[in-house]
């Protein structure tokens, strides 16, 4: 798939076919998202993939409000999207860098995230990534490692839906010229 097709064409992908998502598609994702940029190439996304369907029921039960649970309750798999803390916007002393403080974390996680979709997207599948949930509590259910803390999760699967582009900002309203 070409580059600009697949941006155009992915779509946050709330129903998912009754059809696993083979080991090694979700590898070929992961080792796609790898090439995210990152904060001097710190690299500190990592993915906990999920497909035990009593662990997402647990999630879904416990975790997560009714609209995500109901998405990730229809999915095949669930990645656990968590980072590397105090590494992304810190120096090797431990001094921050910018005056972004810690938030440059999310920068990197959020690029990485949209990575991992992309690249799923070209291997056929779907992807919607949600926030809302206690990260702390799921964090801990999940064994997060005390290094890491959790970001989002990313329902995955092959889309039983083709959801329609919502309309967009022209560039005019988006670019202006100094």
């Amino acid at each position: 798939m070409e580059l600009k097709d697949c941006i155009l064409t992915r779509r946050s992908v709330r129903k998912f076919l009754d059809k696993p998502v083979g080991h090694d598609v979700l590898e070929q994702v992961i080792a796609t998202a790898a090439y995210a940029p990152s904060w001097k190439n710190t690299q500190i996304s990592r993915y906990i993939a999920i497909e035990d369907r009593a662990v997402l029921d647990t999630i879904c039960r416990d975790f997560l409000p009714e609209h995500n649970a109901n998405i990730v309750s229809g999915a095949p798999l669930l990645i656990a999207q968590t980072f590397i803390k105090n590494r992304c916007g810190y120096e090797r002393d431990g001094s921050l860098t910018t005056a972004r403080g810690e938030g440059w974390q999310y920068y990197d996680c959020g690029i990485a995230a949209q990575t991992f979709c992309l690249a799923a997207h070209d291997a056929g599948l779907g992807t919607v990534i949600m926030g809302i949930f206690p990260h702390k509590e799921l964090g801990e259910f999940l064994n997060v490692p005390e290094d890491q803390e959790l970001m989002a999760l990313i329902a995955v699967g092959y889309p039983a839906e083709q959801p329609n582009a919502p309309k967009r900002k022209d560039v005019e309203t988006l670019l202006s010229w100094k």
